[in-house]
């Protein structure tokens, strides 16, 4: 993509036709490749599912664009989310939390860090939840954790594997005790998937920790995670200071995760559809073949 074609001319018309009109520049045109240092262009980054040419380094991703990379065309239905009590603890620290609510909102263009979709993925039906980083650091709460139980009962519902996209700094601290109790909730909601015999795939990308490691991110079918991610519960510099040794190269990346067990496929995000259209018509073959079956003795 030309960005002298595509956005600077544009630019200098829409001057020379309204001279008088406020210049506006998007503070985001440019975005620096945090390996290499390049500097990218944004339209360029968009088109290349926020990957950077140069590094290969894995950028961040609005829940919006990662609907429209999983879901065939484009199409599907977001999910309605159960209305949480809004500061139920009335917490203050530089600002109210109703506050800081309302800010992220506009900011991001969500609810809250968690949404759902629901849709075909390589012409499969799945319910596919993603955690939004540009929410208050992709936080569990109240809202996000009402959020995932409700998506996964929906794909229940449907008899649909669930796909959860996973980016989080965990628990969000402005709930308290509420937010925590989100962790023993999902995990009920994932005993649920289970009970049904539902494929339950995971998504660990960059960051994914704290309590959201410590429930619904770790329990899936299968895990699989975007190269580079940092997966952990705690940080790395806390963990030295307690236990005072030096930590091994690359931890709590996702390659070293792998090593070590803990991740079963590293995948690369453009090929990242395909490999969860893959696992979840492996996961769900038995049931096709009795299905199968089961017409071809009805006719």
């Amino acid at each position: 993509m030309n960005w002298i074609k595509n956005f600077v001319r544009p630019r200098i018309r829409s001057i020379l036709g309204a001279a008088t009109t406020k210049r506006e520049v998007p503070e985001n045109m440019w975005i620096k490749d945090p390996d290499s240092g390049e500097m990218v262009f944004y339209k360029d980054l968009e088109a290349n599912q926020f990957v950077f040419p140069g590094s290969n380094h894995h950028h961040r991703m609005p829940s919006a664009l990662r609907f429209g990379m999983m879901f065939d065309s484009g199409a599907f239905e977001i999910l309605p989310a159960p209305v949480a009590t809004v500061d139920p603890l009335k917490f203050r620290a530089e600002k109210r939390y109703v506050d800081q609510l309302k800010d992220a909102k506009a900011k991001s263009g969500v609810e809250d860090s968690v949404q759902a979709g629901f849709g075909k993925v390589n012409d499969q039906q799945m319910v596919v939840a993603v955690q939004d980083m540009g929410f208050i650091g992709g936080s569990l709460g109240m809202a996000a954790g009402d959020a995932i139980i409700a998506a996964m009962r929906f794909a229940v519902s449907k008899r649909c594997p669930f796909v959860m996209f996973v980016a989080s700094g965990g628990a969000r601290m402005q709930e308290g005790i509420l937010s925590l109790m989100q962790l023993p909730r999902t995990t009920i909601a994932v005993q649920e998937l289970r009970a049904a015999k539902l494929p339950y795939i995971v998504v660990l990308t960059n960051p994914t920790t704290g309590g959201v490691t410590a429930s619904y991110a770790m329990l899936g079918d299968v895990h699989l995670a975007e190269p580079n991610a940092i997966i952990g519960f705690a940080g790395q510099r806390v963990i030295e200071q307690t236990i005072r040794e030096k930590l091994p190269q690359g931890f709590q990346r996702s390659e070293y995760l792998k090593d070590h067990g803990m991740v079963d496929m590293v995948v690369h995000r453009h090929e990242m559809k395909d490999m969860v259209s893959r696992i979840a018509l492996l996961l769900t073959k038995q049931d096709r073949r009795a299905t199968a079956g089961a017409l071809v003795a009805a006719e």
